[in-house]
């Protein structure tokens, strides 16, 4: 079970950067991530709120800049919870409502939530499977991802996009447990 974090805003944004450039990037979890990073096209959004309502107001904020904004500007964003979410099954049932706010502002189509979390764990294996790590983060996080850039990025995509997932899992499942530590440190500090 992941602690409470105490962490400055500007801490969180380096970790979250440092996990997006050395496991997301730097294991090619997202063939897509790479270029908007060069670029400059992902805003790390920290919202510090502690509870449910502060977490959908962020949410929500940052989907309507994304609406308001050129794919130029700004690509994607990650809203990041440090200080709630730190349960996965709670967080897991926010996802529900925060794919509820994709609907009730008419942005379904448009935008989609992808979800990364310290605990996270695929519903069909054991929460110590390494396969968990594709979505392990240093905090709760809510990637928001414009659609059309997806649809984009798949067109130069030289692979079958169906067979991403499981890639994902085979890299990170043949990580050496050292390889794991130095990835993944957040998951093996002392409780």
């Amino acid at each position: 079970m992941t602690m409470a974090i105490s962490s400055s805003k500007s801490l969180v944004e380096q970790q979250t950067t440092e996990w997006l450039e050395k496991v997301v990037i730097g294991l090619n979890l997202c063939p897509f991530a790479a270029k908007p990073q060069r670029n400059r096209q992902i805003k790390i959004a920290v919202c510090e709120g502690q509870d449910e309502q502060e977490v959908m107001e962020n949410i929500i904020a940052e989907l309507t800049l994304l609406e308001n904004s050129e794919v130029a500007d700004l690509e994607t964003t990650i809203v990041v919870t440090p200080n709630h979410f730190l349960d996965f099954d709670d967080y897991n049932q926010f996802l529900d409502v925060a794919d509820m706010l994709i609907d009730q502002f008419g942005w379904r189509g448009i935008y989609q939530i992808a979800s990364f979390h310290p605990d996270y764990c695929f519903a069909d294996v054991e929460p110590e499977d390494n396969s968990n790590l594709t979505n392990r983060s240093p905090f709760p996080m809510f990637h928001l991802i414009r659609e059309a850039s997806i649809e984009k990025a798949l067109k130069h995509y030289g692979g079958d996009a169906e067979d991403i997932p499981q890639i994902n899992v085979d890299r990170v499942c043949s990580l050496s447990a050292e390889e794991r530590k130095a990835l993944f440190p957040y998951l093996f500090k002392a409780l």
